[in-house]
């Protein structure tokens, strides 16, 4: 594997209107290497534009996005190609191939970017699935045949079969129910135990993050306003954090109603 890498966003400004209306204004990030760090705000708060700029599939505007010792704004073609081996993508819909078994979808990235001969591959689809508690019996089963939960494993299972350092996960349990929910909370905590992988979610999921966050960041009308562990966030002052709190807290409280 390769060695953990960090991530850093040194003073990045991002906006899609010449410089008018700007999604990311000047964010400060440090992602530690070998830490989970959860990426929190409402929906248009520029996270999914943190991400893509963190992949080098967006340029920011000015700033500087630092992975594994180079900036990927720099970087382009061949180059951004070849760093993006540091990464490993879990898609919130998981993207896998509809038209292709559960050992192709996880073999894939091998194919298309290793020459390991089959056997090979064979070995590491099979440790790769092992490591998410999956058996070769679902090998030759298709996506639609599994549960939301057994999808995301499959996703995860791709996302790290060729050993990135830096793991993505974009809203891993939007849209799932609470018990597939759980089931996505335990996969990432395996993950950040057994592969002490850079880990970067990208989430408004309050509980999830304060039960696995090493650092949880808060973006709020492109701006940081929050940057440091669960137990200083839930005693954050900052509006626009009691509100999503008090949100979560509404939740809960419905839930104890008899």
């Amino acid at each position: 594997m390769i060695q953990s890498a960090g991530v850093q966003l040194k003073n990045v400004y991002k906006s899609f209107r010449e410089g008018r209306d700007a999604v990311l204004k000047g964010v400060d990030l440090d992602f530690p290497a070998g830490k989970l760090t959860y990426i929190l705000g409402s929906s248009g708060a520029g996270k999914s534009v943190t991400l893509k700029l963190i992949l080098g599939l967006l340029k920011p505007d000015s700033g500087e996005v630092w992975v594994a010792g180079k900036d990927m704004s720099k970087l382009s073609g061949r180059d951004l190609a070849e760093h993006r081996v540091h990464f490993g993508v879990l898609f919130q819909n998981s993207a896998l191939f509809d038209d292709m078994t559960i050992y192709e979808n996880v073999a894939f990235p091998l194919w298309e970017h290793t020459k390991l001969p089959e056997n090979e591959v064979f070995e590491k689809v099979q440790k790769t699935l092992g490591i998410l508690g999956m058996k070769e019996n679902i090998f030759d089963k298709f996506p639609n045949e599994l549960s939301g939960g057994m999808r995301k494993r499959v996703g995860l299972a791709r996302a790290i079969i060729r050993e990135p350092s830096i793991l993505l996960y974009d809203e891993p349990t939007t849209g799932l129910d609470p018990v597939t929910r759980v089931t996505v909370d335990e996969l990432i905590e395996t993950l950040k135990r057994e592969l002490a992988l850079t880990s970067i979610v990208i989430s408004h999921d309050i509980p999830s993050a304060l039960l696995l966050a090493d650092q949880i960041a808060f973006l709020h009308q492109g701006h940081i306003v929050f940057w440091g562990v669960a137990r200083d966030f839930v005693k954050s002052e900052h509006p626009a954090i009691q509100a999503f709190l008090e949100a979560e807290r509404r939740s809960i409280a419905a839930l104890q109603i008899k």
